[in-house]
């Protein structure tokens, strides 16, 4: 008997808990503005080196907001630099991190299997204050690390202007 109460209790209380849920949510993006200085700075970065990238600043749901790609950097750097930042924002994690964590025989090696995925360093999540604004994708330096080094100073620029 006490075990139907309190079943018939819960089946009164649950709808009005989903009720009091609210039906909507806020997010934060980066202003275009923001994503431009971001890309500026990682391909000024690059360059300061004497690399020419193709630099991606994609929202928090993948959608490019700006691309730039320096004179002499390669036709493939369109693609890579793009899906480097939809992958880390998509995944929530930087692509040298999942290069890591998805080699053969790895738990998640599977992932380098979904479209678009793009497991080799270059692509840093953007986020800030407890919000993910989206990523940012560097190709054309000589290595995934040079490229997240170029990728880190866009992040760097903008860190005042998004509560990190």
């Amino acid at each position: 008997m006490r075990h139907a109460l309190i079943a018939a209790g819960l089946c009164l209380a649950l709808p009005a808990l989903a009720q009091s849920q609210a039906a909507t949510f806020q997010i934060k993006t980066l202003t275009p503005e923001t994503a431009l200085a971001a890309a500026q700075a990682a391909m000024a970065s690059c360059r300061a080196h004497g690399y020419q990238v193709g630099v991606a600043v994609v929202d928090r749901s993948g959608l490019t907001q700006v691309f730039l790609r320096d004179r002499f950097a390669g036709a493939h750097t369109v693609d890579v630099a793009t899906n480097k930042a939809w992958t880390a924002a998509s995944f929530r994690t930087s692509t040298l991190e999942l290069a890591a964590e998805s080699q053969p025989g790895r738990p998640m090696s599977g992932i380098r299997s979904t479209p678009r995925m793009l497991a080799v360093g270059g692509g840093v999540v953007i986020e800030g204050g407890g919000s993910i604004y989206g990523g940012i994708g560097v190709s054309g330096a000589p290595g995934g690390e040079a490229d997240d080094a170029c990728a880190k100073a866009g992040l760097k620029a903008i860190a005042d202007t998004i509560e990190f």
